[in-house]
This record gives C-alpha cells, structure tokens and sequence, in this order.
C-alpha cells in the first residue's frame, strides 16, 4: 500500500514522500498512526550519533489503530487502540526471564533497520527503505510485530501517551523499575526533558520526600515543580553538588542522568549519599567524561548504572503507566505540544532548543 512517510536519506534531512508499504507478515500488525512522538533518540540517528543506515523512516513513539492483522496474530486484533514500544526478539534468554530491554537482538532491532526476520517492509523505486525501532512512527501507516504494540483503552487520548513507549517508559522506569525508592527517600533528576519529568513524577509516585530538579531553562524548571519537584537548580547559576548537599545535608539517595550531556555525570556522582545509586539513561555522540572512581564511586560506595527503556517489559508496565494517567498522578499530557505531520522540521527545532519538552506529530 502507498503511504505518507518522512524520510532520511542523508544526515540532519526529512523528505515527505509518497512510499510502498508492504502487508503485516505472520505476528505482525498494520496500525493507522494517530501520533508519534519525537523523541532525543530520533536526533542522535538524525544527526548520526548512532551511526544508521539511511534511507530510514525514523520515529519511536508512535500510537495509532490496528486496521490489518498477520497470521498468527494473537494479543491484538482490528480496531484495537495501541502504543507502539521498543521491539525484541522473544527468543533469548533476556525476553524469556521477562527482560526485554536487554533482549540480545536489541542493538539490529532499535537501529538495524530491519524486523525480526531480517527483512524491511518499506521501499520505493530507488530499494528498500530502513525503519527505526521496527515502527518507523514517523509515516501515516506503520507494520510493527504484536510484541511491541500494547493495547490500551478505547477512551484514553492516545496523542497525549505517544511518550509512553519510550520516553515516560525510560524515565518513569529507571525510577519505578530499577531505583525502587523507599518512601521519605531522596533524588536528584539531571534534565527536564520528558524522560527527567517522568522521572520526577515516578520518584513523586514511590513517595520520595525530596525530588530535586535540574536544568538550565527557567520554564522547564517551573513545570517540574508542578509535577512533582520539591526543588529545582538551575545549572547555569550555581555548582549543582553543592546545592543539592545543601538541601539534603548528606547528597541524595538515588540519581538520574536523563539529558545525555556527559560531563554531567560526575556532576551526579558528587551529589550522591553514600551508598546511593545513580542511573544513566540519557544518549549523547559528545566525548566520554571523566569519572574519578576512588572519590565518587569507592569511597561512598556509590553504585553506577546503566539502564535501557527503563528496565521495563512494555506490556506490562505500559498499562501501569496509562492507570497512572487515568488516575491523574502521571499527567504526561502537560508536557506536549501538538505539530502537524508536515511541521515536523519545526517540532524537531522547538524540541532542540528546548521550548517545547514533548513535541507530538499528528496524523
């Protein structure tokens, strides 16, 4: 079938084009797009921080309605309303134990450009076309597999959760999945983006008495305290560890790192209580920071983290997040700001010079 896609071919470019869109394959499904988020990850392709193949439809956080089933299909059906997550494989070990962040295929499925069997759905006159994350989000049509499109209730806004795929699942996870904070604890979330922001609002969740926020762009600041931030820093203003022992005495419990800029990390590190652990989660292409082990990490006994898709398996914590949100304790909503599809050069410039903290596409 024809579809409406933007297309990468070269490095920092979109083109709307017209493409071929081929037929859901046995486990896959056929979803009408309703919205895609834009997300950090979609610029480090864009930009080649992650080194892709083009041409490439990216987008990763998409939502939509399941109009074609594969055979075999068997959580999903046509009518079905879905968001669209990270793809595995269901075959390793990792999938198996219900791990499906470090499923060994990970690395060829997120940014390989190609489906579990090897093979691309998309093309045009000039060859085959590559997909980001198995979705390719950023089109009117998308084939992904049934393991990653969760479905969700008829009467939530999916535009409002496109982030649930990816960004609310990284930060909200990372606090939720991975720090488990006991309540009366302590936090320090680096970046309001949309992944720090849920970060914020899951450590206000698990009962963190303490949730401190940083950036350096006054309205994202204001925000998180109406999300949940009980103090904000602003970077650019003052030595952030500093701040942070001064508000806490002794630094923080946990640490999240969600805006990919690596010299903040020993930033964090030097904001941690001993004992505490600190998670990174954030993509950058910048030089790697320098991190000195005897003082931030052996000493106080801090433990450091890395962390994909906020160790979660989407279909179950996806539905968690969206009871959140119908509940009113996860408004995702108040970070978004609507883009037609053929607006999406603006929204990738409003996100990056961060007046905007969740641009969605919508179709």
């Amino acid at each position: 079938m024809k579809i409406q896609a933007a297309v990468t071919r070269e490095k920092g470019k979109f083109e709307l084009d017209t493409i071929e869109l081929a037929a859901p394959k046995s486990g896959e499904v056929l979803i009408k797009m309703v919205a895609s988020g834009i997300c950090h990850t979609d610029t480090a392709v864009l930009n080649q921080f992650l080194p892709v193949t083009f041409p490439m439809v990216l987008g990763h956080e998409g939502v939509g309605i399941v109009e074609d089933v594969g055979p075999g299909v068997m959580d999903l059906k046509i009518g079905d309303h879905v968001i669209m997550s990270f793809p595995s494989c269901g075959v390793c070990e990792k999938c198996h134990e219900g791990h499906p962040y470090v499923c060994d295929e990970s690395f060829k499925l997120f940014f390989g450009g190609v489906y579990k069997d090897g093979t691309k759905r998309l093309s045009d006159d000039k060859g085959e076309i590559a997909v980001m994350f198995g979705q390719g989000s950023f089109a009117n049509y998308a084939v992904v597999d049934e393991r990653n499109a969760v479905k969700v209730d008829d009467d939530v806004d999916l535009k409002a959760l496109c982030s649930l795929g990816c960004g609310v699942q990284t930060g909200a996870g990372a606090v939720l999945n991975r720090m488990k904070p006991t309540p009366g604890s302590s936090i320090v979330v680096f970046g309001c983006g949309a992944v720090g922001m849920s970060g914020i609002m899951a450590a206000k969740l698990a009962g963190c008495s303490t949730i401190i926020a940083v950036d350096t762009v006054p309205s994202r600041l204001e925000l998180a305290k109406e999300l949940g931030a009980t103090h904000v820093i602003n970077g650019k203003e003052c030595n952030t560890p500093d701040e942070v022992k001064k508000i806490t005495g002794k630094g923080v419990n946990y640490g999240l790192e969600a805006t990919g800029v690596p010299m903040l990390v020993p930033q964090m590190l030097d904001s941690m209580a001993r004992e505490g652990l600190a998670v990174i989660v954030g993509v950058t292409g910048e030089a790697e920071a320098p991190i000195r082990l005897e003082p931030q990490l052996m000493s106080p006994s801090v433990t450091l983290a890395g962390l994909v898709e906020g160790g979660s398996n989407p279909k179950v914590f996806i539905p968690q997040l969206v009871k959140f949100f119908k509940e009113g304790r996860l408004p995702v909503d108040k970070m978004c700001k609507y883009y037609k599809f053929e607006e999406i050069e603006q929204a990738f410039h409003d996100s990056h010079t961060g007046e905007v903290i969740k641009p969605v596409l919508c179709f």
